[in-house]
């Protein structure tokens, strides 16, 4: 278990941060912060590289909960940083979805960052964006170019993308598992072709036992953002920079799910 230093507030009358460093003793002295470690003495506050104690960096991580309307089932779409960096962000809920958000979705708007949440998609087979292809007639190929081939008569589809996540259901047709990745589409009816490319060495997949099957994709979650639904929200938010950062207020655009 790691351990930490923690400060107490006189003016908010609680805990209000957790450091990662831990030493062995500490004092102020002459409106200076001192601390020993290994026998070494440090002074505080007076080392460009912000998050360095002892020489080892650590970065800065903040949560807090988005919790407007508790009673109401939400979708939480964005977050809104209103400071001078972006972050990456972690959110869950308390209902079945978690998503996320990295340092580099950010797009600086009106002197903020913002950035629309994703969905861990993988297993969320319950989202509003999965969808039923139908039942293949040949799987061929193995590793990055399983082939999974259907009849004419089915249609693909135009929502399925490079990218999405494809499962498959044996009979009875009830537990869809991980099938792969979707590497290509190829479409050409009047030469009988009609099939997918999958990936099938991302973590989770089961090899397809047998050439019909039932097969379903779910849409990438970088491409789609339907946000993370829930009636509250935690966030855990992480900068990396050892600058000095500043971060006054965390939003999000939320708005009510009509099931």
């Amino acid at each position: 278990m790691a351990n930490y230093t923690l400060t107490y507030s006189d003016m908010v009358g609680g805990w209000v941060s957790f450091y990662s460093y831990y030493p062995d003793w500490m004092i102020g002295m002459n409106n200076y912060f001192y601390t020993f470690k290994g026998g070494n003495l440090y002074r505080h506050n007076v080392n460009a590289s912000r998050n360095t104690f002892y020489g080892q960096f650590s970065p800065t991580t903040l949560q807090s909960v988005l919790n407007t309307a508790p009673l109401e089932n939400k979708l939480f779409k964005t977050i809104n940083l209103q400071g001078d960096a972006s972050w990456s962000a972690a959110l869950e809920t308390d209902l079945q979805y978690s998503g996320f958000i990295e340092a580099s979705w950010f797009e600086k708007k009106e002197a903020s960052y913002f950035a629309f949440v994703r969905n861990n998609t993988l297993g969320q087979l319950a989202l509003r964006s999965v969808n039923g292809i139908g039942r293949s007639y040949q799987v061929t190929g193995s590793g990055t170019a399983v082939i999974v081939k259907f009849s004419a008569s089915i249609s693909i589809g135009n929502i399925i993308s490079v990218g999405d996540i494809l499962y498959f259901s044996l009979p009875p047709y009830t537990v869809p598992v991980l099938a792969g990745r979707v590497t290509a589409i190829t479409v050409d009816l009047p030469n009988g072709i009609n099939q997918l490319t999958i990936d099938t060495t991302i973590p989770g997949t089961t090899p397809i036992p047998i050439q019909n099957a039932f097969f379903l994709y779910i849409k990438n979650s970088v491409a789609e953002s339907h946000g993370v639904l829930g009636h509250y929200c935690t966030f855990s938010i992480e900068n990396t920079s050892s600058s000095k950062i500043e971060l006054f207020a965390v939003q999000s655009e939320v708005m009510k799910s009509f099931p």
